[in-house]
């Protein structure tokens, strides 16, 4: 089984700062996608960012220049550093990693437990 935790989120003020961490645990053989989807009540989830085991990244349009993502492949974690946050970016933030196991079946697809944000005006 393979399995994501999450850490990092919490309250910040507007302009602030806060990194989001995310570890994949469990029989895994490779990761190719690492990354960062938000939800907000009664929304669908939206992707906010996402990175390729080789470093290409995939930011969604009101991110660019204030997240950044990276990724440590030898310790299955990626990190998202968010800065000058804004209210608008309040939501449950989910890490989202995609890859192959060591074990039959291969493919595995999985979502962390969420983490929520909260930006204060």
């Amino acid at each position: 089984q393979v399995q994501l935790v999450e850490s990092g989120g919490g309250l910040a003020q507007a302009g602030g700062s806060l990194r989001l961490s995310c570890a994949a645990f469990g029989s895994i053989l490779s990761i190719n996608t690492m990354g960062w989807y938000r939800q907000a009540p009664g929304k669908v989830r939206e992707l906010v960012v996402v990175i390729t085991k080789d470093g290409s990244t995939n930011y969604e349009a009101s991110v660019k220049g204030r997240f950044t993502i990276s990724r440590d492949n030898a310790k299955n974690t990626v990190f998202l550093q968010r800065n000058s946050l804004k209210p608008e970016d309040t939501d449950v933030y989910y890490c989202y990693a995609e890859g192959e196991r060591t074990v039959i079946p291969r493919y595995f697809e999985r979502w962390g437990q969420g983490t929520r944000v909260t930006v204060s005006s």
